[in-house]
């Protein structure tokens, strides 16, 4: 990727990272925070503990093109459908969506009816994530 990404404004793709939950393990997304920066996107990571509402306002407040949601402790199915939720309250209807985690195959239709528009399991390469967020943001 010789290009860093852009949406069709012009604009570095904002990405929002976030860990929703009582999960306290954030390597991962970490990893994934740098990834993208280092491809080019600018990256807001919110920390661990989030509430969907915390995630939602950062979302807002930073203007952003793309919401990653990383989690390990299996809550996904109750706190995903939270954050979406909050996400459209706030009128943010537009904002690309992909999680990643500890999250088994069979929950993929009920994620991807949410809403999410990828979902990335351990073992998923990095450029893997930023070839998605600079091949679906960047046309938004």
């Amino acid at each position: 990727m010789t290009a860093s990404p852009e949406t069709t404004a012009g604009q570095k793709i904002r990405v929002l990272i976030a860990k929703p939950g009582l999960d306290g393990h954030d390597r991962g997304a970490k990893i994934v925070a740098r990834a993208l920066r280092d491809g080019g996107c600018e990256v807001i990571y919110t920390g661990i503990r989030q509430t969907p509402q915390m995630i939602a306002e950062a979302a807002l407040q930073e203007d952003v093109d793309v919401v990653g949601l990383s989690i390990l402790s299996g809550a996904h199915l109750e706190l995903f459908p939270r954050i979406v939720e909050e996400l459209r309250s706030r009128g943010l209807d537009d904002v690309l969506l992909f999680c990643g985690g500890i999250i088994p195959e069979e929950d993929t239709d009920a994620l991807e009816a949410m809403g999410f528009s990828a979902i990335f399991r351990p073992g998923t390469n990095t450029r893997d994530i930023v070839s998605f967020v600079y091949d679906n943001a960047s046309s938004e």
